[in-house]
C-alpha cells in the first residue's frame, strides 16, 4: 500500500453556522439536487472549498450552481440528461447548448467534462442507445468549433450492468448484444482521449448476495481478499475488482489506451427492511476507507501506477428521489449541513444570509444571463 501523500487539514472558524466533518482531500463528489430543502449553491460553494474538494459532478448545467462557483478553482463535470440526448444529435442544437451552458462560464468556472446521458444501456430504449454516440459526436464537434475540445472532454456515465461478465476481473466483458453501440463509443473515446465512465456500487452486489459476499471485502476493511486465478492478482475490495473488470472489457475490444473512471460510487446510510447493509456504520466505513485510498493515490491491481479517478455519491441526502429508501440516503450530509456520519476532519457551511445580503449573488447571476443573451 502506498504511503499517504495527501495530508489533512484543520479548519477552525469562529463564525456562526454549522461546522461539519469530512476527509479534507482532493476528491470528486456528485452534487445532486433532487430535493426541496438543500442549501443555496453559494453556501455549498463555501462548504466544498472548506473541505478542499476540487472536483464536482452535476447532472445538469444549473446556471445558479455554475455562477456560484466562479473563481473557486473547482473543476466541474456537467451533464446533458437522457431526455435531451436525441436533441443533441443535431449539431446546430448541440452548438447552441454549448453557447448557452458552457461558453459564458469559461474560464471563470472550470468546466472540464460534459456527460451526455446517464446509464442509458441499463434500460431497453434502443432508440436512445442508438442516439447516444451521435449526440456525443455533435457535442464534441461543437467544442471543436468553439476551440474548447482540448479543455473540455465528452463522455457518458454507464451502469456496471453493461458487463456480461465481471469475474474474474481479467475476464471482464461487455454484453455481446450491446457491441453495436459500445464498440463505436470506445472508438470515440480513443479518438478524443476522453475517459470511459462507470457508476459502480459494491453495495448492490452485497445486498443481493449478503450470505456469500464478505462485508469486509466490499467495505475496504481488512480481509484476505479474492485472487484472480488467471492473473494471480489479489483484490482486497470489490470496487477495484469491478474497475479492473471494465478495463479488461475495454481492452478486449481493442482499446488499451482508454482510461476508466468512476463517475459514481457510494453507500446508503439508511434503507428499507429488505435493504441489507444500508446503515450509517457501513456507509462511514465504505466512504471513509475509499477516501483514504484516494488520498493515497492508489491504483488497482491491474493498473497499480494509475491513481483511481472517483466521484463519490453524493454530497447531500435528496428527499425527492423516487425508489426505495436507500435512494434518498446516499448523502454525506443532511441538507442543514449536519454530517450523516463522521469520517474525519472539518468543513464549514455558512449560515443563511438575510435578504439584504443577497444582492451580490443576484447581480452575478444577472451578469451571466446578460452574457448568454449577447452570445445567443
Amino acid at each position: 500500500m502506498a504511503k499517504q501523500t495527501s495530508g489533512c487539514f484543520l479548519l477552525c472558524l469562529l463564525l456562526s453556522g454549522q461546522v461539519i466533518q469530512i476527509l479534507g482531500i482532493a476528491v470528486g463528489i456528485n452534487y445532486g439536487q433532487i430535493a426541496n430543502n438543500l442549501p443555496s449553491p453559494n453556501r455549498v460553494a463555501s462548504l466544498l472549498r472548506s473541505l478542499n474538494v476540487s472536483r464536482v459532478k452535476l447532472y445538469d448545467a444549473d446556471q445558479n450552481v455554475l455562477s456560484a462557483f466562479i473563481n473557486t478553482d473547482i473543476e466541474f463535470v456537467i451533464g446533458i440528461g437522457n431526455e435531451n440526448v436525441s436533441t443533441m444529435t443535431d449539431p446546430a442544437k448541440a452548438l447552441g447548448w454549448l453557447r448557452q451552458h458552457v461558453l459564458p462560464y469559461l474560464p471563470f468556472t472550470k468546466i472540464t467534462c460534459i456527460t451526455v446521458g446517464n446509464e442509458i444501456f441499463k434500460g431497453n430504449d434502443t432508440v436512445l442507445m442508438a442516439n447516444l454516440l451521435p449526440a456525443m459526436q455533435s457535442v464534441y464537434q461543437g467544442l471543436v468549433s468553439l476551440g474548447l475540445d482540448k479543455k473540455v472532454n465528452v463522455a457518458s456515465a454507464h451502469s456496471l450492468d453493461m458487463l456480461g461478465n465481471s469475474y474474474p476481473p481479467s475476464a471482464g466483458s461487455f454484453k455481446q448484444d450491446l457491441a453495436v453501440y459500445i464498440q463505436p463509443i470506445l472508438d470515440f473515446h480513443s479518438m478524443t482521449k476522453s475517459p470511459f465512465l462507470i457508476n459502480a456500487y459494491p453495495y448492490f452486489a452485497y445486498k443481493a448476495n449478503a450470505g456469500t459476499v464478505s462485508l469486509d471485502y466490499v467495505l475496504f476493511e481488512l480481509n484476505a481478499g479474492v485472487t484472480d486465478p488467471l492473473t494471480n492478482l489479489n483484490y482486497d475490495n470489490m470496487l477495484y475488482a469491478q474497475i479492473d473488470a471494465v478495463y479488461a472489457a475495454v481492452r478486449a475490444w481493442g482499446h488499451p489506451d482508454i482510461e476508466v473512471g468512476i463517475s459514481e460510487t457510494g453507500w446508503p446510510s439508511r434503507g428499507d427492511s429488505d435493504e441489507i447493509g444500508a446503515t450509517p456504520e457501513n456507509a462511514a466505513k465504505y466512504n471513509g476507507n475509499l477516501l483514504q485510498r484516494i488520498a493515497m493515490k492508489q491504483g488497482t491491481p491491474m493498473n497499480p501506477s494509475v491513481p483511481v479517478d472517483i466521484y463519490v455519491f453524493a454530497l447531500f441526502n435528496e428527499d425527492l428521489k423516487p425508489g426505495p429508501t436507500s435512494e434518498r440516503n446516499y448523502g454525506l450530509f443532511y441538507p442543514d449541513g449536519t454530517p450523516v456520519y463522521n469520517i474525519g476532519l472539518h468543513g464549514y457551511l455558512p449560515p443563511m444570509l438575510s435578504s439584504s445580503f443577497k444582492m451580490v449573488p443576484a447581480l452575478c447571476t444577472l451578469g451571466i444571463a446578460i452574457a448568454i443573451l449577447l452570445l445567443a
